[in-house]
């Protein structure tokens, strides 16, 4: 009877350490089903999103305060884009959310300028005013074939 009575043991332990090393897996993965509880969405519509990519970062006046979770092409032709903003972070109604560039060739991101906090942004609410991110090919053939 000792033995089974280890076998049992040692079986909860093997079962506690997998359970254990799926959770750490998806939360370093950062997988959604953890970050919805601790993020709401927000979403903007942008005409141009060149170099974005899901899971880039969202800053308010430099601190990073989300991630990008979804960019999809609306019925309006424009894209959507849909930010995972950490809960406790205010934004409000009249944000203008812009796409920037990490110094002069780096990664694109998402930055939110807050206007007044009148009114805050809830959950699924759609941030109205926007800026596209540059193309700086086309600012370059512009300038050489004349166009500026």
């Amino acid at each position: 009877m000792k033995k089974g009575y280890t076998e049992i043991i040692v079986g909860i332990f093997m079962i506690a350490g997998f359970a254990a090393f799926v959770y750490l897996s998806l939360q370093l993965g950062e997988f959604s089903v953890f970050s919805m509880q601790k993020n709401y969405t927000l979403n903007a519509e942008f005409e141009n999103v060149t170099g974005l990519k899901e899971g880039a970062a969202v800053e308010i006046s430099g601190v990073l305060v989300g991630k990008v979770a979804q960019i999809k092409l609306d019925k309006d032709g424009l894209a959507g884009v849909s930010m995972l903003i950490n809960k406790g972070v205010p934004v409000g109604e009249d944000a203008i959310a812009s796409i920037r560039t990490q110094g002069i060739i780096g990664d694109k991101y998402i930055r939110i300028l807050n206007g007044s906090m009148d009114k805050l942004l809830k959950n699924n609410d759609t941030i109205m005013d926007t800026e596209s991110a540059i193309d700086i090919e086309e600012l370059v053939s512009k300038y050489i074939f004349g166009g500026v």
